[in-house]
């Protein structure tokens, strides 16, 4: 099973997902936080912990309508001021926030 985290966590970034995830595999950006699919090890603790319920998982159905892809997108394209690719740096707490979206994330309408 694969974690994403959808459109309800835009402007939210409540954190309390980045606190619980035991393997520090939730990543910040400017406006959403970004689950690791290759560091998670689908516990689920993200889960149960954010108020907003922004985590889904790849059994969702429709995917979080693409936040499925976009969350993986977040480490395996070079983002907005990056020369590359995220990738897989081991956790959060060795980059820190990373301060920049996806293009999806970045085009959403504020407050939407």
């Amino acid at each position: 099973m694969t974690y994403f985290i959808g459109a309800d966590c835009i402007d939210v970034l409540d954190r309390s997902c980045v606190e619980e995830c035991p393997v520090d595999c939730i990543y910040e950006g400017e406006r959403k936080a970004y689950i690791n699919p290759v560091e998670c090890i689908d516990c689920g603790y993200c889960e149960h912990v954010c108020p907003v319920s922004a985590v889904g998982n790849d059994r969702a159905g429709d995917a979080g309508s693409g936040f499925l892809a976009d969350n993986a997108a977040f480490f395996d394209t070079a983002l907005p001021g990056r020369d590359e690719p995220l990738g897989n740096p081991g956790g959060s707490l060795k980059t820190g926030e990373i301060g920049v979206d996806t293009s999806l994330v970045a085009a959403h309408e504020k407050g939407a």
